[in-house]
């Protein structure tokens, strides 16, 4: 507490010890003497008495005008409001008579003006805190950080009492840089002006408690208050651990906007306020910011650790926990600069355990992924070699992770990336070598996806068709490869990782059509120098009408999602068929046509073939995409 510099000691005054020479016998009074003797006329009042008592004579009718203990008037009316020039005269009235009883105690701290001016002062001190309150309580609209951190951006941090005195009138408008700030941010601007000047002088004068104790009592209760309605409380470990997801999802939320309102507006307002209105002492505007804010900073900033530590786990949860501890490192500057103080450290403290906290419960969440993946060995095959959900729910849940790579960079910087050892030789391509090695978390995504493709090898195995096998295997790379183009997989894996992978569902695609279509063109083979009769003609005919017809009625319950492998697909086997077919069928239609039943032998035409290819891949009318499937890690296990 700020030591009370107008609160002077006053001595009761004894009677001076009697000298010798003021004996009636003394020498000073012997016949000896000058016949008229020695005459004692009253000492000159010092300088400090008279400056004392000019002090008296000026504040004391101010002062004592303004006591709520004598007038009805004084007591019902706000001197800043009413007339806030007097209350510039009040304020130096109360500086001047401390000023006064100051220099006078230095000389004299016996005297009965002393009595009357600390009398004085206690009658303007009881005054100030009663405009101190009344200010706070009826200024709150005024007062709230949001407000204050507008008018903070827009108006600098003036001084007191020499900016207060500038002001030409109570109802100007303050203009800043050209702008005209608005009605409710010049009040704010004055009722923050009011407050620092009584706070000053209040301080000055030794009622620094008396100051702090009222802005404590009103300021911590609108931020108590402002963190309620944010709609964050404090929950034990016991209440979230029992508490259902859908309920406490919510409250993370809740807490998620709670944390930007709070830091950005509330704690930086309330700690603008502070600064403002305690400019003249560090310490008290230190402590005092530290007290009406602790509580509620304490409880905002725990609750992540609560979660962190007590909810249950699962790898789908892992991204509600994401964004709290994204949250905490976007908004740390602001909170270590807003909770710069030493008395402060506390709150700093639980901010970063709760980070620690966070950190630590996704990478426990991201190990049960990884190990739930390892142990997917379902043998459900997908109809017509399709995207299997696993690709699907696998590729989502690493996509919304590459989200969040940046701050993944960190959680996982403790733990060692996947060696190279274990992924395939040139699995990066040129990218990862010795000289230009892969960041870690490119190799931990590009593990991830390595074991989801393994898993795809594995099932690919389970088809009885080789042909639809290596279909099936073409349909879900590419739709990891399209995934990961899409995504911000495509930065961390980087052009040749994608490069590697898209010449793979080539070799695949190229190993499907020449088991599934070679039939067909073998069907045509034929020597072109050599002619041939009706039945040669007839039998070719019939062999690519087999082939193709068995072809056609097989592949086209195949399914390929991704249009643009569709297209592709379709083209070379179109390519592949079609030139030769057209050939044949011009060349010795003619041959065939003259004889009876014709139509049984050529029975498809060069238009034929190109319309039923084009029809392929799109499955059986009730096929329903795998990619119907929602995203769900619970699936997994």
């Amino acid at each position: 507490m700020a030591p009370r510099i107008g609160k002077i000691e006053i001595c009761s005054c004894s009677p001076k010890s009697s000298s010798k020479y003021d004996a009636p016998n003394s020498p000073s009074t012997s016949l000896f003497s000058s016949p008229s003797g020695f005459s004692f006329s009253p000492s000159r009042p010092s300088f400090s008495d008279s400056l004392l008592n000019r002090t008296l004579e000026m504040a004391e009718p101010m002062i004592t005008k303004w006591n709520p203990d004598t007038t009805t008037y004084a007591k019902v009316t706000s001197l800043f409001y009413e007339n806030r020039s007097e209350a510039k005269s009040f304020i130096k009235s109360v500086y001047n008579l401390q000023k006064a009883m100051l220099f006078h105690s230095t000389e004299s701290s016996k005297s009965d003006k002393l009595v009357r001016a600390q009398s004085l002062m206690q009658v303007a001190v009881k005054r100030l805190q009663k405009e101190f309150y009344q200010i706070l309580s009826m200024n709150r609209a005024h007062l709230d950080p949001e407000s204050i951190t507008t008018v903070s951006s827009r108006t600098s941090t003036r001084s007191s009492l020499s900016e207060y005195e500038d002001e030409e009138d109570d109802d100007r408008i303050v203009v800043v840089a050209g702008e005209s700030i608005s009605e409710v941010e010049d009040v704010s601007n004055v009722a923050m002006a009011d407050l620092r000047l009584i706070a000053e002088c209040m301080i000055s004068s030794g009622y620094a408690k008396e100051c702090v104790k009222i802005y404590k009592v009103i300021r911590k209760s609108i931020i108590d208050e402002a963190i309620y309605r944010l709609g964050v409380e404090k929950l034990s470990s016991s209440q979230v651990h029992k508490m259902d997801w859908e309920v406490l999802e919510m409250k993370i939320k809740d807490w998620l906007r709670a944390v930007d309102v709070a830091v950005k507006t509330l704690f930086n307002g309330e700690r603008i306020l502070c600064d403002h209105v305690f400019l003249s002492n560090d310490s008290i505007r230190e402590s005092c910011f530290t007290e009406i804010s602790k509580d509620g900073a304490m409880i905002l900033f725990s609750f992540s650790e609560t979660v962190a530590k007590n909810s249950k786990k699962s790898p789908e949860k892992v991204f509600r926990l994401l964004h709290m501890y994204t949250s905490i490192v976007e908004h740390w500057p602001d909170i270590e600069a807003i909770f710069s103080c030493d008395s402060e450290s506390s709150i700093r403290s639980q901010v970063l355990t709760s980070h620690d906290k966070l950190g630590e419960s996704i990478r426990s969440g991201l190990t049960e992924f990884e190990a739930i993946l390892q142990k997917e060995n379902t043998k459900t095959l997908v109809a017509g070699g399709g995207i299997h959900h696993l690709t699907i729910d696998v590729m989502d849940y690493v996509t919304l992770l590459a989200d969040y790579s940046n701050v993944l960079s960190d959680i996982l910087a403790e733990s060692p990336p996947p060696s190279k050892g274990s992924l395939p030789e040139s699995y990066f391509g040129i990218a990862d070598s010795d000289e230009s090695p892969s960041p870690a978390i490119s190799l931990r995504f590009a593990w991830l996806i390595l074991i989801l493709l393994c898993k795809l090898d594995a099932k690919a195995k389970h088809y009885k068709d080789v042909t639809l096998a290596y279909l099936f295997l073409a349909n879900n790379l590419r739709y990891i490869v399209v995934k990961v183009r899409s995504s911000n997989l495509k930065y961390l894996l980087g052009e040749n990782w994608i490069s590697n992978q898209e010449e793979k569902i080539k070799k695949f695609a190229l190993n499907y059509e020449r088991l599934g279509w070679s039939r067909v063109v073998e069907s045509l083979q034929h020597d072109p120098n050599v002619s041939m009769d009706t039945q040669q003609v007839k039998e070719i005919f019939r062999r690519f009408n087999s082939s193709f017809e068995e072809a056609h009625r097989k592949h086209s319950m195949y399914v390929v999602d991704d249009s643009n492998l569709r297209d592709d697909l379709k083209v070379s086997i179109a390519e592949k068929i079609l030139p030769r077919y057209k050939e044949f069928y011009n060349k010795h239609r003619d041959m065939i046509v003259r004889e009876r039943y014709s139509a049984h032998v050529v029975r498809f035409s060069p238009e034929d073939v190109e319309h039923q290819l084009s029809d392929l891949f799109f499955g059986p009318i009730e096929f329903e995409s795998c990619l119907s499937f929602e995203f769900s890690p619970s699936r997994l296990r």
